[in-house]
């Protein structure tokens, strides 16, 4: 068992793959483990679960920094990507980064009959070219080597001409403090940094931006979902509860006990202890710090060293990576570096 900020976790030593799946507090693994009981009782009611979803919305709202009202839930990245991509205009031009995740990339690609035309550009060049495009669709954080997006060029790029900015926060949002209040749309899912269990996302959407249409409408999305559960008209809610998916419950009841922790830690602190732990990992290799929690390592035989040293790592893109989160220690880091040299 760890404690890290005020918290408990059974991470085991040299966990360093939260990148690939954050590891839930204990209290967390707890209140799932009680809903799973409670299920498995025939003790729960439908209506139950809606307070986990509130809270778990409110909470990714304050993590990323935008109103709840803005939010909407859903199951999967791809799946609430999808939403703003099947939404975008017939030839829409979409600007995304080389190489990105292709949950961000695909749900675009797939829209090809409609003359949307989607163009990959090396990460450090989107900021330039995104005036020339309608959309651009990119990871805050790269999950193949932890590269970070440039924040203040999309928003300018926005701002001064009217480029549409869709983040997703997948690999950003639990570790990195986030106030994309600007941003069209924001998606993440919840089972990485933000330690909620597979099931759970979200999508922001900017009232100022196009509304997605509501391709997965359902009767959890209406206004009043329990006075809405058969016959027309449609009657969804006019905010962004209009998009929700109708909620993956046992994750909603996690993703509501971890997020609702993580929403009040200070995350500039876990920020420092994050990127602080990756750069030194960094420095003891002799490499250039990056100032990401994530670190990409273009040694070929990384992934056996480490694992055979009993480390938990992933390999992306021919590279070893490895994920430094707020349970991780300089313990780890020493690990990792004696594995290494």
């Amino acid at each position: 068992m760890r404690k890290a900020f005020d918290a408990v976790f059974d991470v085991p030593d040299g966990y360093l793959n939260t990148a690939s799946i954050g590891i839930p507090p204990t209290e967390t693994v707890r209140k799932v483990a009680e809903a799973v009981q409670r299920w498995g009782s025939g003790l729960d009611r439908p209506g139950d679960f809606d307070e986990h979803v509130a809270t778990a919305r409110d909470a990714f709202a304050r993590l990323v920094g935008v109103p709840a009202d803005r939010v909407a839930i859903g199951a999967s990245a791809s799946q609430v990507i999808g939403l703003v991509a099947a939404s975008v205009p017939d030839g829409a031009r979409v600007l995304v980064a080389t190489d990105d995740f292709t949950s961000v990339l695909f749900p675009f690609a797939a829209q090809a009959g409609r003359g949307v035309t989607v163009t990959e550009v090396e990460l450090d060049e989107i900021a330039a070219r995104a005036p020339d495009f309608d959309v651009v669709a990119v990871s805050a954080v790269q999950s193949k080597d932890g590269r970070i997006a440039d924040f203040e060029a999309l928003e300018l790029a926005r701002r001064e001409h009217g480029t549409r900015v869709l983040l997703d926060v997948t690999q950003a949002a639990g570790w990195m403090p986030l106030s994309l209040d600007w941003a069209d749309w924001v998606a993440a899912a919840g089972y990485k940094w933000l330690m909620a269990p597979r099931g759970s996302a979200w999508l922001a959407v900017h009232p100022d931006a196009p509304r997605p249409v509501p391709h997965s409408a359902n009767w959890y999305a209406a206004d009043d979902p329990w006075e809405a559960t058969y016959g027309l008209p449609l009657r969804l809610a006019d905010d962004a509860r209009g998009l929700d998916l109708s909620p993956v419950w046992l994750a909603q009841v996690g993703a509501a006990a971890s997020m609702e922790w993580l929403a009040c830690r200070d995350l500039a602190e876990i920020a420092a202890h994050c990127t602080g732990l990756a750069d030194g990992f960094l420095a003891e290799l002799g490499e250039e710090p990056a100032g990401s929690a994530i670190v990409s390592l273009a040694r070929p035989d990384a992934v056996a060293k480490l694992t055979g040293a009993g480390l938990a790592c992933a390999s992306r893109g021919g590279r070893t990576r490895v994920s430094f989160h707020l349970y991780n220690t300089a313990d780890d880091v020493e690990r990792a570096v004696r594995a290494l040299l």
